[in-house]
């Protein structure tokens, strides 16, 4: 997949973006790299991503690919070299609930409404907020990474 052409329409402080920039960074896929306004939509991003109208896009020799977890999973799928995701499906599975759990939990309700609370409102969304966090700590354990350690070939341990 030498002559893909690869290109990231993203912001530079989106988390989303980050995670999918990992993503390309881990696999050693090289990018071009497109900053986005947030404000002033490029028509390349509205035609790439027409239905949420929103960052990041992967465009895979001109094809594009929405939302971070999926292109994170097209990633892994596509570029073979250094797996991301569990080769378990139910390892895999429990990955995605725990991304999605990210998503929907810390980035969604806490983060936004940490930033937007007032009084009583702002100090039980950081309590949730804190709670959250220890739900994934604990979850982590004392794993290196979340996905914990798989073992290659020769018997040693590396990351997943």
């Amino acid at each position: 997949m030498d002559n893909d052409q690869v290109t990231l329409l993203d912001f530079w402080a989106s988390p989303a973006g980050m995670r999918v920039r990992i993503a390309l960074a881990e696999k050693g896929v090289k990018y071009e790299y497109k900053e986005q306004s947030l404000r002033n939509k490029s028509a390349l991003l509205l035609g790439m991503n027409p239905v949420h109208t929103k960052i990041p896009v992967l465009i895979h020799n001109g094809k594009p690919i929405c939302e971070s977890l999926i292109i994170v999973q097209y990633i892994d799928e596509t570029w073979k070299q250094s797996p991301l995701l569990p080769s378990d499906p139910y390892e895999r599975a429990q990955s995605m609930f725990w991304a999605d759990f990210v998503d929907q939990k810390i980035f969604d309700l806490k983060g936004k409404m940490i930033w937007t609370a007032e009084g009583e409102e702002e100090e039980a969304a950081k309590k949730d907020f804190i709670d959250c966090l220890k739900l994934l700590e604990g979850e982590l354990g004392a794993k290196p990474y979340f996905g914990g350690y798989s073992v290659d070939g020769d018997g040693d341990q590396e990351k997943r």
